[in-house]
């Protein structure tokens, strides 16, 4: 209970952050005051150098010299003037002060010494007397003219006893400063504390229901604001999970009313909510599995596997079930909390009827490609009549000949158009992306139909608003998409109008236009353009050679989804038809 009090903690933190910062500044200081002591004295040591060697340089009489040095040097420093290992002096003081008296045998055996003596520069440089543990700190400098060197040393005990005193005045001065902080620490954190007290016993009441709990105001500081706040929660508090419990009501009639099933899971599996449609197919598939009915506490393998793979790649995922007979189609999407997955949402829908209408227009085509092979043979038959003689005139066999020849394309262009539209809906569409520079290869595509365009009297146009030089998909593909549609807006164009083929480059993605001014699709008609062997009214052509197979535009369709693009119509009876097709600049192959 101690270590839950707010105030406790606010006068814990306010105390550990004042000794954090006077702990760092009390090292700083030291740090500093040790430095600047060591500084100081070197500083020093090094004056009485330059004066010691002035002295040794000036007189020549040495008992002058000693005399002098004697005078200048006090207790607390030795000097040490050496010319030779048999010629020197050295300063003589008592022992109590800290620094013995050495032999000048240590001068030469101390390599550091051994190179001022021989003039290779000054010496400055913290040692150990021999035979002792005290240390020094000392400064060499070599004579200028004269062989030899001066040596000026002083103990460090002098410097660390001047620290020392100093550490105890910032010790003294910081337990102080905690002892004041402690105390306004207390009384600081209880003034903060004492509103929020009150607001816990509200918070208390707000758990127990009670709305209309206030918080009394006391100042007009950051807790008031904290305080005012609270009251308006309350009321706001109220409103929300009345608005709430009207969502809620609002969901379980959608989804009671929705015919897919919707189940939504947890990380864990755990269905959390169901709908009767959703009860249905776990019922079937319980069944099915003889795992006791409708045990709605075990999630099926196949959603188990899938919320699994949800909830890891954090994406939707889509699978197909067959049960009892029936196939169903999930599709699972990931439910975030901010940006955890907290689980996910599988919307089953039932598909056995579409997947039968498809599988009976799948086998329709198959059908329709197989019989056409008994045309085809007859076609030949009356080929062969016509290279036997049957026929009288040359007028009669050639008319047999045009009729079996432009028979015999219709039905192979049928023929293709049925193969290739069965394999791109079965999946097998191999599309071969290339760099293709568009400017060159949308006027080859232009000029491959001006010459139809003259014929018919129709002007076609291209307009190309292209900033890049290349482009990504599939030439042969996309030019099988254009030409089919190119190749319907001239066919259903009157004379003296106008065709264009319009390219606009967005920044991620390619729009293709082919715009016409022709007669136009009804309006009924446009929902199921794209459908296998839909035909618009028949008023919309213009002679009976203009209809074709009805599949163009379906493989146009299946072309631009395999791209990954979307493909779309426009039209107006008497105005004209646009079809717009788009296609990503980054298309995966």
């Amino acid at each position: 209970m101690f270590w839950r009090s707010v105030v406790v903690k606010l006068w814990f933190t306010i105390i550990l952050l004042v000794s954090f910062v006077l702990f760092i500044l009390t090292i700083l200081l030291l740090q500093y005051f040790e430095n600047f002591h060591e500084q100081d004295a070197e500083q020093d040591l090094r004056q009485i150098s330059i004066q010691v060697r002035n002295v040794v340089e000036e007189y020549d009489d040495r008992d002058l010299v000693e005399k002098t040095l004697k005078q200048m040097v006090d207790s607390s420093s030795r000097v040490a003037v050496i010319y030779n290992r048999d010629d020197y002096w050295l300063s003589e003081g008592p022992d109590n002060e800290g620094l013995p008296n050495v032999d000048v045998g240590w001068f030469f055996s101390n390599q550091d010494l051994v190179k001022v003596l021989q003039h290779e520069g000054p010496l400055t440089k913290k040692t150990t007397l021999p035979n002792t543990d005290n240390e020094i700190l000392m400064i060499g400098m070599p004579l200028d003219y004269h062989e030899g060197a001066v040596f000026v040393y002083q103990s460090l005990d002098i410097i660390h006893e001047t620290t020392s005193q100093t550490t105890k005045f910032i010790w003294y001065a910081a337990g102080i400063a905690i002892i004041l902080t402690t105390f306004f620490a207390f009384f600081l954190s209880t003034r903060i504390t004492s509103p929020l007290i009150q607001m816990r016993k509200a918070v208390r009441e707000l758990e127990t229901g009670e709305f209309h709990t206030k918080v009394p105001i006391l100042t007009r500081d950051e807790i008031g604001e904290l305080a005012k706040g609270f009251n308006r929660m309350g009321s706001q508090l109220k409103y929300h999970i009345q608005a709430l419990s009207q969502e809620k009501e609002q969901l379980s009639s959608i989804l009671l009313s929705m015919a897919d099933g919707v189940i939504t899971l947890n990380r864990s599996g755990d269905m959390i909510v169901t709908n009767p449609p959703a009860k249905r197919f776990l019922n079937s598939y319980f069944f099915e599995k003889n795992t006791g009915g409708n045990n709605y506490d075990q999630l099926p393998n196949e959603l188990r596997q899938t919320l699994e793979e949800v909830v890891n790649d954090e994406r939707e995922v889509m699978t197909e079930i067959s049960v009892q007979g029936r196939n169903y189609v999930m599709i699972m999407s990931p439910l975030y909390d901010q940006s955890f997955v907290r689980g996910a949402v599988a919307v089953i829908r039932d598909m056995t009827e579409e997947r039968k209408l498809d599988k009976l227009r799948k086998d329709f085509i198959a059908n329709v490609s197989h019989e056409l092979r008994t045309p085809i043979s007859m076609l030949q038959g009356y080929s062969e009549a016509i290279v036997d003689g049957i026929a009288q005139s040359k007028e009669e066999r050639n008319e047999l000949a045009k009729i079996i020849y432009d028979e015999s394309l219709r039905i192979g262009r049928l023929v293709n158009d049925l193969l290739d539209l069965a394999r791109m809906e079965a999946g097998q569409i191999q599309l071969h992306m290339q760099s293709v520079n568009l400017k060159p290869y949308l006027d080859k595509v232009v000029r491959k139909f001006r010459g139809v365009a003259e014929d018919k009297q129709v002007d076609l146009q291209g307009q190309f608003e292209i900033r890049n030089v290349e482009a990504t998909f599939d030439p042969d593909r996309i030019e099988q998409v254009l030409t089919n549609l190119i190749d319907n807006a001239i066919r259903h164009t009157s004379e003296d109008g106008t065709v264009t083929l319009s390219v606009i480059e967005d920044e991620d993605r390619l729009n293709f236009r082919v715009k016409d001014t022709g007669c136009g699709i009804p309006e009924e008609d446009l929902p199921f353009i794209f459908e296998r062997f839909y035909k618009s009214d028949k008023a919309r052509t213009r002679s009976n050679d203009n209809t074709g197979t009805g599949l163009g535009l379906a493989i146009a369709k299946n072309i631009v989804d395999a791209h990954n693009g979307s493909i779309q119509v426009h039209s107006k009876v008497n105005e004209g038809t646009s079809f717009e097709f788009y296609l990503p600049k980054t298309i995966k192959s």
